[in-house]
């Protein structure tokens, strides 16, 4: 695509300038990005699937150090002859005065009796500007769920601004350069689980997110990064007062539904009394059952009629999504249907899925993950950022199946995404 305007042309020419991968950059990635396959036969003998060197050991360990080349290799018993794999590789830099985020896909293959075979190519630049102003310059891909269908032959050119050119990677190389207005941030070349891109562009463009990452208070940044700052102006003056207080946030979401449940009984939030609690979850939890308590004392008419409109409003705004159900064999997640399905799943886990009006909040989808139909975890996805927000358990603890709960639903995002656009 050509450049349609000034800034375009500005980012076009500067793409030219940089440089080329260095061998360093590139072997580091290479070392870091995949995990290195030693291959055992029964006998013993372990090859390294990167030099081919075999040898025999002694000791039956998971992972071991190849004699010949140094490589910490990750031992497989399989019959498995070939591996292969792929990922992303960032690179943090510096150009013209723009931030360059710059990603590099790097495939690899390793075969039995052979040398490892890598292939890299540069496929994307995400180019921020000072005032966070931002373009994406990249390969032509064509877009599917299954593969990255890069194509490598095209040329990097301006591309328009998608989700398919979200491109989220852990591996990032360690040297950063970054442009001076980034630097008096205070970032320090730690992403805390943030992508890249989003923090950027956050710190450049939100005061309050570059306070936030000063004061140390991480977990805030994090959770209003994914979330979207716009959020935060309810929260910020008790947020400055836990920042004045020495006040760490640990879990930035029971925080802010402990705010809101403080709100809600009239409680002082600039009020360090309130907003520092030494135990957060106690005390978020003695609120919950509190407004829990007044909930149930309301009069039953009002009740019933206060129901109704919210069973109207949430059928206004989420039918699309009834009906939506997915499972990988022992976990089922599906879409909470009713405000009682909603006000039931909190009762049962313990949680202010319903006492938060969460049902209510236009951008959230509620969804139950359960075992034989019983509820395991209670799931909020984002409808604005396609991502999962939070996932419950009983009195909002973690249960052994939330990371299976985070995948299942993550890979099952194009299924919401279809319905969102129906």
């Amino acid at each position: 695509m050509k450049p349609k305007s000034k800034f375009q042309e500005q980012i076009f020419e500067a793409s030219k300038t940089l440089p080329p991968i260095t061998a360093k950059q590139l072997q580091w990635a290479y070392a870091n990005c995949f995990e290195h396959i030693g291959l055992r036969t029964v006998k013993g003998v372990v090859t390294c699937l990167e030099c081919s060197h075999s040898w025999k050991e002694s000791v039956k360990e998971k992972h071991c150090i190849c004699p010949d080349c140094k490589t910490k290799l990750a031992i497989s018993d399989s019959r498995k002859k070939v591996f292969r794999d792929y990922q992303y590789f960032c690179i943090v830099s510096a150009c013209n005065g723009f931030q360059v985020l710059r990603f590099f896909y790097l495939k690899y293959c390793a075969r039995a009796g052979n040398r490892a075979e890598y292939f890299s190519s540069e496929v994307e630049q995400q180019w921020i500007a000072p005032d966070g102003k931002t373009a994406i310059v990249a390969k032509l891909k064509i877009y599917s769920f299954y593969v990255d269908t890069w194509q490598f032959e095209s040329n990097l050119e301006i591309r328009r601004q998608n989700e398919y050119h979200d491109i989220i990677t852990k591996f990032v190389y360690p040297h950063q350069r970054l442009i001076p207005e980034l630097k008096r941030t205070g970032f320090s070349g730690n992403f805390h689980n943030i992508v890249p891109y989003n923090l950027f562009c956050t710190l450049l463009l939100e005061s309050r997110a570059e306070t936030l990452l000063k004061a140390g208070e991480t977990e805030l940044l994090k959770y209003f990064v994914n979330k979207g700052f716009t959020f935060i102006g309810v929260y910020w003056s008790s947020i400055k007062i836990c920042i004045r207080n020495g006040y760490k946030i640990d879990d930035a979401s029971i925080w802010c539904d402990y705010i809101d449940l403080l709100v809600f009984f009239g409680k002082d939030v600039r009020n360090a009394k309130y907003v520092c609690p030494a135990d957060l979850k106690a005390e978020h939890d003695r609120y919950v059952r509190k407004k829990n308590e007044w909930q149930k004392r309301q009069d039953r008419e009002q009740a019933i009629e206060k129901a109704l409109k919210d069973e109207k409003t949430f059928n206004s705004m989420k039918t699309r999504f009834f009906g939506l159900c997915f499972s990988d064999g022992q976990l089922q997640v599906r879409t909470l249907e009713s405000v009682a399905e909603i006000m039931k799943e909190g009762d049962t886990m313990r949680h202010c899925v319903f006492a938060n009006d969460y049902h209510l909040k236009a951008d959230s989808l509620i969804l139950s993950a359960r075992i034989d139909n019983k509820p395991v975890e209670t799931v909020e996805v984002s409808l604005s950022q396609l991502k999962v927000l939070q996932s419950r358990g009983i009195r909002n603890t973690n249960t052994e199946y939330h990371d299976r709960i985070i995948n299942l639903v993550g890979k099952n995002i194009p299924q919401i995404k279809k319905r969102l656009r129906a």
